[in-house]
């Protein structure tokens, strides 16, 4: 589900925001969903451990180490 949110900008950056939407090819309201969603992504902290760690999830996976693998390392190194 979506919901409106109405913000007040200066008149000279809603028309600049205008211009650069239409060079782009995209409307205004794509343009600040898009902005406030890479803000986000940039400063949330939590999503990007998640998205690191599945990241990594899938690399180990795709070379074939096994979760048993994983824990026999943890616990080899937690001995040193």
């Amino acid at each position: 589900m979506s919901t409106q949110m109405i913000i007040r900008i200066d008149d000279e950056v809603k028309n600049r925001l205008n211009r650069l939407a239409r060079g782009e090819g995209k409307t205004t309201s794509e343009m600040v969903r898009g902005l406030i969603e890479e803000h986000i992504k940039e400063r949330d902290i939590g999503a990007y451990i998640d998205d690191l760690w599945g990241r990594i999830g899938r690399k180990l996976k795709s070379k074939g180490v096994t979760p048993a693998a994983i824990d026999k390392a943890i616990k080899a190194a937690r001995k040193k």
